[in-house]
This record gives C-alpha cells, structure tokens and sequence, in this order.
C-alpha cells in the first residue's frame, strides 16, 4: 500500500561534484542511491509513483552498497547491474570502483543512506555481497518487469515476484537480500524481489540521509544531448562485444 510514512532525516548538501560528494560521505556498509534520465531511469521511477499516496514520482532507480577503500587507494562499491565495456557485457553481481558514479550525465542525483550498522554488521554484509560476486548472480530483467507489475497491484508486493528466477538479483532486491541476511528488513512485507530503490530511500529501519543537490544544473536538452552521445558509443561498444 502506497505510504508517506519515514523514518529518516535528510540532510541536502549543495555545491559539490558527484566525486566531491561520494568522497565526503560514502562509508563501508552505506547504501548507494542515483537516478537519472535515461528512460530506462524514468521509467523505473514513474512505476514508483505507486508507492506515494500523491503519485508523485520516485527519485531513484538504482542501489548499490558501498564496500570501502582497497589497496589500490579507490573506494569501491558491490552491486548488481548490467555494464558494457569494451569487449565484454558484465551482468549480474559486481565489484566496481565508486569513480563509474563521478559522470554527472548518467548520475544526475545521488544519494547516500547510513543505517548506523556496527562494525560486525559491516563485515557481514560485505561477506554476503562478496559471496554473490564470487558465485555469480545473475542481473535480471525480467525480475524487473515483474516488480514493475507488481507495483501496478499492490497485492503482489508481499507474494513471490511472479517473474522470479534462481540466482538472480536486480540492484535493490541485491541491496534488500544482503540486509536480509545480517537480520535487517529494509522494506518489511515486501517480497525481496519486488522491492525498488525508493522502497529502500522510505525504509523504516532508522537511517541518515544525504542527498546530493547541486542547485544550478546543465539545461535538460544539454544533458539529453550529451546523454544521447553517450549511449550511442555505448551502443557501439555493445555491437562490438557481441561481435567478437
């Protein structure tokens, strides 16, 4: 059922860059939030308007934790998504340098969410993300889709994702699962599958916000140009991986 009902304070930071912001805040054992405006994005946080009794838009579409500095000296995030690099398509769970979420085009908003986990916690959480990155869970589409039907009816959302599939995980049922596991229900009766990013932004697990505002931004037929530049080379990219 749509709800209003948070436990949460937001603080809004203004005035920093994407890496500005993400080097200020981010911490092992924090959750990611972004969004963007791909259609791939609005759609996802059009679909969210169900879950405001407003119907207003949500503002993410995508979830990742971050894992903390390694000894190559870059802060680094586990997640479950869908990259294409030059000569191979990466799908599923991941381990990726927090630098990827420095493109202001395709990272337009952010946000980062401390739940206060002890350090215990933290480790079992990342011990439970690294595990799925070694086993290789699979990013699912069509998981998504089944989400998206079920935010269409409300019923669904407690009950089995009616598309789900054996070892695979989108980015917020990957953020969901992994806070399961260390004993802590990010979005209480929702079926882990169907859970969005902005079920995890109004969890009802106590929790600090930051939220990235820049103010000013680029017009948006500037970023959808520059946007539009980018997925063609991406484009690109895929037709040549696919092709050796």
């Amino acid at each position: 059922m749509p709800t209003d009902s948070v436990q949460y304070q937001t603080a809004r930071v203004t005035g920093l860059s994407n890496q500005e912001f993400l080097q200020l805040h981010a911490r092992p054992g924090r959750v990611g939030l972004s969004g963007g405006i791909t259609l791939v994005d609005q759609a996802i946080c059009r679909a969210e308007r169900h879950l405001d009794h407003r119907e207003r838009w949500g503002s993410w579409s995508h979830a990742f934790l971050f894992e903390g500095v390694r000894p190559d000296g870059h802060q680094w995030v586990i997640e479950s998504d869908l990259q294409i690099h030059r000569r191979h398509i990466q799908l599923g769970a991941q381990e990726n340098r927090v630098s990827k979420y420095y493109d202001e085009d395709l990272y337009s908003t952010l946000a980062i969410l401390d739940f206060g986990l002890s350090e215990e916690q933290v480790t079992a959480l990342l011990r439970e993300g690294l595990e799925l990155v070694a086993t290789r869970a699979r990013y699912s589409l069509r998981e998504l889709l089944g989400t998206l039907i079920a935010l269409r009816h409300p019923s669904l959302r407690s009950q089995q994702n009616v598309l789900a599939r054996d070892r695979a995980l989108y980015c917020s049922a990957f953020v969901q699962y992994l806070f399961r596991r260390i004993g802590i229900e990010l979005a209480p009766g929702v079926d882990c599958k169907n859970t969005t990013p902005e079920d995890i932004f109004r969890s009802p697990v106590p929790h600090g916000v930051h939220v990235l505002d820049r103010g000013t931004r680029a017009p948006l037929r500037e970023l959808k140009r520059r946007l539009r530049k980018r997925v063609r080379l991406r484009i690109r990219q895929l037709r040549k991986a696919v092709k050796s």
